[in-house]
């Protein structure tokens, strides 16, 4: 039997700013499901993580999938499958969302998530959450158990609350190596550090010792498209923004048609990278109108959008997708982007660093 995760992706570089998947990406047929994800894009090299924590980021990543795999499994809909991986990312604190988010400047952390049905064209996306367990049920919730699309901070949280979702003190997301890469990054930059959060655990007696570089989550994201059985597809996107953010900032996750977008006339999108440039763009909305409407493939729209149109404004960052016709595509222009994909039947697929084959 072949080993359960090929620890390849099909991508080669071009070059920093030209980065795009291998010519012949995999394609899904009619019944299966699929799954595409990335745990984020940034200046994510070898040089910047061990062996171990290169192994723990691609058993993340895997374990993402699986859950989104045994929702298919039980011909499930592919919005649950999307919620089910983004909730195991959001638990994991490899990862910038959840448990492991990035510190804003005043030392707390602050949640966005976003997802989007392609069947029913619904969306539900929050920002500026600090005692969800989990932004990204707080988003399917909003989509399905309210009138609106967006909620913001307390209400957000509040509303969390009402429809009996986990809530945990802002603490629960601290994690040790994200507060010392914080702390490095305010002293670098001469900002003042805040107070150790109230409720984190007592400060360790020495550093950590396999701190990534400060911009290995310079972009944190995670996100996911699903496709599933019945042809529908979803899309779900999750972060803790970025490091130092200041004056209540909001990205692009939540954005819907910017970082995140979904519909069964054109594709699911979700998107990783600066998030101002991505709303300037409406990057999503945007590639799965270039296969709406120009009936571009997939894999050319992500790189018109990707490659030419947002690198031309200097932004960075990446996108995954699928269609309901099953093309299954990636996008990154940054060193690197966490992502796998998997088909029904198939073998997961997994990449971290852009120069892998």
């Amino acid at each position: 039997m072949l080993p359960r995760v090929l620890g390849a992706a099909l991508i080669f570089a071009m070059t920093l700013s030209a980065q795009t998947s291998a010519p012949a990406p995999t394609v899904a047929r009619p019944g299966q499901w699929a799954i595409v994800v990335h745990g984020g894009a940034g200046v994510i090299e070898r040089s910047s993580m061990t062996p171990e924590r290169d192994k723990a980021y691609r058993a993340g990543v895997t374990h993402a999938i699986e859950a989104a795999e045994a929702v298919l499994n039980r011909n499930g809909d592919a919005i649950d499958a999307v919620e089910a991986a983004l909730k195991v990312f959001e638990d994991d604190p490899l990862f910038n969302c959840g448990k492991g988010a990035v510190f804003t400047a005043k030392g707390t952390n602050e949640l966005d998530a976003a997802i989007m049905d392609g069947k029913t064209m619904k969306a539900g996306a929050v920002a500026e959450v600090t005692h969800t367990k989990n932004p990204i049920s707080l988003a399917k919730a909003v989509m399905l158990q309210s009138p609106h699309v967006f909620l913001v901070g307390a209400g957000a949280d509040e509303f969390a609350a009402s429809v009996g979702l986990e809530q945990v003190p802002n603490s629960y997301f601290f994690t040790e190596r994200r507060w010392e890469s914080f702390v490095n990054q305010m002293k670098k930059e001469g900002r003042p550090v805040p107070p150790r959060p109230a409720g984190a655990p007592p400060a360790p007696g020495a550093p950590q010792a396999d701190l990534e570089t400060p911009d290995a989550h310079k972009y944190g994201t995670t996100g996911i498209a699903v496709r599933d059985r019945r042809g529908n597809v979803a899309a779900g996107t999750t972060t803790g923004g970025t490091q130092g953010k200041q004056f209540g900032r909001v990205g692009d996750t939540p954005v819907i048609g910017a970082g995140t977008y979904a519909s069964n006339d054109s594709c699911a999108v979700s998107a990783t990278g600066t998030g101002e440039y991505f709303i300037r763009l409406t990057v999503a909305s945007r590639i799965c109108s270039l296969v709406q409407y120009r009936g571009m493939p997939l894999q050319a729209a992500m790189d018109e959008v990707g490659q030419k149109q947002l690198t031309a404004i200097h932004g960075d960052g990446g996108v995954i997708g699928l269609t309901p016709d099953g093309q299954m595509a990636w996008s990154f222009n940054t060193p690197g982007m966490f992502r796998g994909k998997l088909v029904e039947g198939g073998q997961i697929q997994l990449g971290i660093y852009r120069d892998e084959p």
